[in-house]
This record gives structure tokens, C-alpha cells and sequence, in this order.
């Protein structure tokens, strides 16, 4: 109980700008849970491409039955294995479909890069208006009301304090999303040269046979 009594004190001093930064938390949180979920469930290398990328054996490792439709590695695997087009027009659709993939997986991203900004930037703003909150306390005889002044700072050092927080947290979700994605893509680009460099030989094989 006494911990909602704080929240509630750090709320009413912190003023109306706690509202606003309380909405970017709550959207940071959602952002960081969603792609949680989503790179966990459509992102993670399949563990039989794994354990061919360990063992460092040329072939293409075959996708396990099991992944999702909308699994990254799904989605490129099915295009590796429709070979009744050329081989151009197999690499056009694998690339086209790595920068889907790319901006699926980015998803909310910007968002999430936005907040770090806004987020300090609300936070000084309640810092500016708890600092003239408490300077329209002071006349021109000196201090007129004592805990109206130290209120006004308590609300600027408040406000400052949750902006920030909330800005590094974000940042940090930020930073691991974006390098997840490189890594991503990197395992993906790996797992199509691999499949490519077959279906390249294959057709060379087929055309001196010929």
C-alpha cells in the first residue's frame, strides 16, 4: 500500500507532464514486448542451420517442417525451393523478400527511437515548469512561500528523472532490436548464397550435360 502512496506523491508532484511521459512508458513497454515475441517466434535460426553453420560442412541445410509460415527463414526457404524460374528471377524474389522481412521485423522501431528523444525532452520541459513554478513563488522581499518553492523543484527533478529513465530503456531496446535485425539478415543472406550457389551449379551441371 505504501508503495502506491509513493507513485501517487511522485505523480501529483511531478505534474501534468508525468501523464505524457507515462504514455510514452506504456508504448516503450508494448514496442519491447511485441518485437520480443515476434523475434522470438519468427526470427530464430532453426537449429539444424545452426548446427550446419557450426560444423562448417558445404551443402544446404534442409528447414525443419515445424516453423511457422511467417518465419523469416520460411519465408526465403520457400522461395529457394521453387525452382521453375530462372535463377535471376529466384534471386530478384529472395531479395524483394529480405527487405519485407527487414521492415516486418523493424516494425515500430521508429517509434521506439522517437520516445528516446521526446521522452528527456518532456522531461526538461517539466524541469522549465517547475522551475517557474517556483520562481513566480518568489518576491521581491525573498522567499514569500518556502514549500511552494521546494515543491516546484521537486516536480522539475521528478519529471527529469522519469524522462530519462524511460529514454534509456528505450535506448537500450532500441539498440538490441536494430542489431537483432542486422544479425537477421546477415543469417538469412547466408542461408539463400548457400542455396543460391546450388541451384548455380545445378543449372551450370545441367548445361554441360546438355
Amino acid at each position: 500500500m505504501n508503495d502506491w502512496t509513493n507513485l501517487a506523491d511522485v505523480a501529483r508532484l511531478g505534474g501534468w507532464v508525468i501523464y505524457p511521459l507515462t504514455v510514452l512508458a506504456i508504448v516503450a513497454l508494448a514496442i519491447t514486448l511485441d518485437r520480443t515475441y515476434a523475434f522470438w517466434r519468427f526470427a530464430r535460426m532453426p537449429e539444424s542451420l545452426s548446427a550446419a553453420a557450426a560444423t562448417d560442412v558445404p551443402g544446404r541445410a534442409k528447414l525443419p517442417s515445424g516453423l511457422p509460415r511467417q518465419h523469416a527463414f520460411s519465408r526465403i526457404g520457400r522461395l529457394l525451393d521453387d525452382t521453375r524460374g530462372p535463377l535471376w528471377r529466384i534471386e530478384t524474389r529472395v531479395e524483394a523478400a529480405a527487405a519485407r522481412i527487414e521492415r516486418d521485423m523493424g516494425r515500430g522501431l521508429w517509434l521506439l527511437e522517437t520516445i528516446v528523444t521526446a521522452a528527456p525532452l518532456l522531461g526538461l520541459l517539466g524541469t522549465i515548469v517547475g522551475m517557474m513554478h517556483s520562481f513566480r513563488l518568489i518576491g521581491g522581499d525573498g522567499l514569500v512561500n518556502p514549500p511552494g518553492v521546494t515543491g516546484g523543484v521537486a516536480q522539475a527533478l521528478i519529471a527529469t528523472a522519469i524522462g530519462l529513465v524511460i529514454a534509456l530503456v528505450a535506448l537500450f531496446a532500441f539498440n538490441f532490436f536494430s542489431r537483432r535485425i542486422d544479425r537477421l539478415m546477415d543469417e538469412l543472406e547466408s542461408f539463400a548464397n548457400e542455396a543460391l550457389s546450388e541451384l548455380r551449379l545445378a543449372s551450370e551441371s545441367a548445361g554441360r550435360s546438355a
